[in-house]
């Protein structure tokens, strides 16, 4: 778990940082620079490439990390690298070829609520192509065990450019249509570089053969992209409904209740970059054991940060509003509500690296296909009736369930469990420090409120967690601390 703590920790400062960044993007330059209905639109768009991302990289992203460990020497790794690039190409051209021939069909449909979006449709699988090289040239370098300046590309560089071009809306020097336009080049900036590292990282050798595997290497990216694409549409597929059903602007408010719950989700995108190709070491090397000991220790230790994390967010959500426009203040309920669906599926620390991995995945697929169907089908019912409050209650209901079944199919067929006794008294702490803050606040302006409040809760909550050592690893980095403290304090 060394190495595994070791990234994970860089890696999730980084996210933080690119975190606060898109905080203030998405909390005070979106929501006063570019306007509800340009900020919804953006969110449709940007929504709409990610649910396209997984059939744009053709499921290459896992596929390499699931396959590149097999290949012993040079030049079938090389083959295999060439054929993760081409792969792509089968998805890629005949989705534009479709999008070239019929855009006015499609731009209509997707256009019928909200006649914005009928010129920007073209956006969408152009930076969903971007968005699926960027994963795949990360992929290339994650196999390396290198995964911190991707990491910082994909969490902070990418919102950086956000708000510089944010800016420029705001000083007037572009127009809130040719924000939208700069998106696409935002986007294909983040692949280039990207691609950049990844081949100094190795050095792409062509040859005319694929690797022998090639027929299997096929089938499981033609699963992976059914399976990446279910999370990502139980992730995203919301915001794109909401666009076909209520006005665009709703999408804004939406957006903005998504982001600061999706806070919760920071430790699992970080610790994600490393456990995922440890998983697979463990999972080929047939390590059950130590497999089953990854699970318990990332499951309980994503779920004492979530928790800190999702009590800091919830404690404070009425302060956090009132720095907002008063129309957005609509999606308290919506961050309550995702910010549970986002905590159970923390808790399950590598479950779906597991999953990816193992003989079961086609099985899974079918499982997610179900869900994926009932996602639709409860947005379809809930926004209508209930606005954005729909569409977070059909996520929480379509998380939990698929969360619940990938949990118990891990349990039943690979006899791993992510929880102990340690899980429970771990909840208690988190039911009691939300008791214990959420009902008071300090008499003082929502910012200082905010940091008085996240300071004692943190210190109350980190205390028992490390006085009752619910998490070894936790517990290990905070005496770390201390110990520096003090020889600081020597010294």
């Amino acid at each position: 778990m060394g190495i595994v703590l070791n990234q994970s920790v860089k890696n999730t400062v980084i996210t933080f940082i690119g975190f606060a960044i898109g905080a203030a993007n998405a909390l005070f330059m979106y929501t006063h620079f570019l306007g509800e209905d340009y900020y919804g639109l953006t969110a449709f768009l940007l929504s709409s490439a990610n649910i396209m991302m997984p059939l744009m990289a053709f499921g290459i992203q896992n596929t390499l990390v699931r396959f590149y460990a097999e290949h012993q020497t040079e030049e079938d790794k090389s083959r295999f690298l060439n054929l993760v690039l081409v792969l792509p190409l089968l998805i890629i051209i005949p989705v534009f070829l479709i999008l070239f021939f019929f855009y006015p069909e499609t731009a209509s449909k997707l256009s019928v609520e909200n006649p914005i979006i009928y010129d920007y449709v073209w956006i969408i699988p152009v930076i969903g192509l971007f968005m699926g090289y960027f994963e795949i040239f990360y992929a290339w370098v994650k196999v390396h065990l290198k995964t911190v300046f991707g990491n910082f590309l994909k969490e902070v560089l990418l919102r950086v450019f956000i708000s510089i071009f944010l800016f420029a809306v705001y000083f007037g020097w572009i127009t809130t249509i040719q924000f939208v336009y700069s998106l696409v080049f935002i986007y294909l900036t983040m692949m280039l570089i990207m691609a950049i590292v990844a081949f100094k990282i190795r050095r792409p050798q062509f040859y005319l053969k694929f690797p022998k595997e090639k027929k299997e290497i096929i089938i499981y990216s033609a699963f992976i992209i059914f399976s990446s694409s279910i999370a990502v549409m139980l992730l995203d597929i919301d915001k794109f409904m909401i666009g076909q059903y209520i006005p665009l602007k709703e999408a804004a408010y939406y957006s903005v209740a998504i982001f600061i719950a999706l806070t919760i989700s920071v430790p699992i995108r970080a610790m994600h970059q490393i456990t995922h190709p440890v998983t697979t070491d463990l999972m080929a090397r047939k390590k059950h054991t130590e497999l089953n000991d990854l699970y318990k220790k990332a499951s309980i230790t994503l779920q004492v940060i979530g928790g800190l994390i999702m009590l800091g967010i919830l404690t404070n959500i009425h302060q956090v509003y009132a720095l907002l426009p008063e129309k957005y203040s609509g999606g308290v309920a919506v961050v309550f509500i995702i910010s549970i669906s986002k905590f159970f599926d923390l808790m399950l620390g590598n479950n779906n690296s597991i999953i990816f991995n193992s003989k079961y995945y086609r099985t899974v697929l079918l499982l997610g296909v179900c869900l994926v169907v009932l996602t639709v089908s409860l947005n379809m019912y809930f926004i209508p009736n209930f606005g954005i409050e729909g569409a977070a209650l059909a996520t929480l209901l379509s998380i939990g369930l698929y969360s619940l079944a990938k949990l118990l199919f891990v349990v039943i067929k690979m006899d791993l469990f992510p929880f102990t006794r340690k899980t429970l008294l771990s909840l208690g702490i988190i039911g009691l420090t939300f008791i214990a803050f959420y009902f008071w606040n300090f008499p003082f302006h929502p910012i200082i409120n905010i940091i008085l409040k996240s300071v004692l809760l943190s210190f109350f909550y980190l205390v028992l967690n490390y006085k009752l050592k619910i998490s070894v690893d936790i517990n290990d980095v905070i005496e770390k601390i201390l110990k520096r403290i003090h020889i600081m304090r020597i010294e």
